[in-house]
């Protein structure tokens, strides 16, 4: 009778076993097929994934270059390490120098700022935007300068790849180097440019309009109070150029894009639509080409 007893009970347990593991297993692949469907939506933008902080009030860095070799170790800028190297371009009295610093160690450019500075493996040169990588090359992190004919006539510092602080430029004038310009940024931001807010604390930002010699110039952003983007775009001298964006409030979903010209010297160019979705990210018009 004890045996029988010990028997069935195992029996007993082995069925709800069975249904205790199918009832794990079932949910997992669930949770699996739900987060493939969620991932499986190519009306999301989800190229930026960070909110975009900008403060132009802050005090500037001084370049550091200039601090005495006791202060700062070498090659290392705003806490991060370096190393030296240089790109020439020209020949002769024409000859170009530049002489910069990059980051030892790879770090995504900020996705908000248009003008990245890198410097690419392959040509050995330095460019400016693109989409760099590190197996292409590494972004500009210190002091920069350019040298032509022995003179400066460029000088900076870069944050990340961005512009960073007070840059000026140079020119010849008889037998003398004079300031040709001048202009201050904030980690890729021109110091002109206009920032607002939907708070006094000015926590959360609403629009910025990219601002360089005092005209529009660089990456345009709307935001929702959210922090999402409402609208992205790009400004050239003044103008819209190329394709705008605006989302809808809740996953980033795409709502239309808006063709401008190409660039700010082509005219007669009439903007137009060139797609429309609904909020389930269907596309409802698209503009035949």
């Amino acid at each position: 009778m004890i045996l029988y007893t010990i028997t069935q009970c195992m029996k007993n347990f082995g069925f709800y076993f069975i249904i205790f593991l199918g009832t794990i297993l079932g949910s997992t692949s669930l949770r699996a097929q739900t987060d493939s469907t969620q991932t499986d939506d190519t009306s999301l933008d989800s190229t930026i994934d960070k909110p975009l902080t900008i403060d132009l009030n802050a005090e500037e860095e001084e370049e550091e270059e200039e601090e005495p070799e006791k202060k700062r170790k070498r090659n290392v800028f705003f806490d991060i390490k370096t190393r030296k190297a240089f790109a020439k371009s020209g020949y002769g009295k024409n000859e170009k120098i530049e002489i910069f610093h990059i980051l030892k160690k790879w770090e995504d450019p900020d996705p908000y700022v248009r003008d990245i500075y890198w410097y690419e493996f392959k040509s050995k040169s330095v460019k400016k935007g693109g989409t760099p990588t590190p197996d292409k090359g590494m972004l500009l992190h210190g002091p920069y300068r350019i040298e032509r004919d022995g003179e400066i006539i460029e000088k900076g510092i870069f944050y990340k790849g961005t512009k960073h602080g007070r840059w000026v430029t140079y020119r010849k004038m008889y037998d003398y180097m004079v300031l040709d310009s001048k202009q201050k940024y904030s980690k890729g931001w021109p110091k002109e440019s206009k920032i607002t807010y939907y708070d006094r604390q000015a926590t959360k930002i609403k629009e910025v309009i990219p601002v360089e010699y005092g005209k529009k110039e660089g990456n345009y952003y709307l935001f929702f109070p959210t922090g999402e983007i409402a609208v992205r775009g790009e400004f050239q001298y003044d103008e819209k150029t190329g394709s705008w964006t605006e989302y809808y409030p809740l996953r980033q979903r795409r709502k239309k894009t808006i063709q401008y010209a190409p660039d700010p010297w082509t005219k007669n160019f009439d903007p137009y639509i060139a797609q429309e979705w609904n909020t389930d990210g269907k596309v409802v018009y698209e503009r035949k080409k």
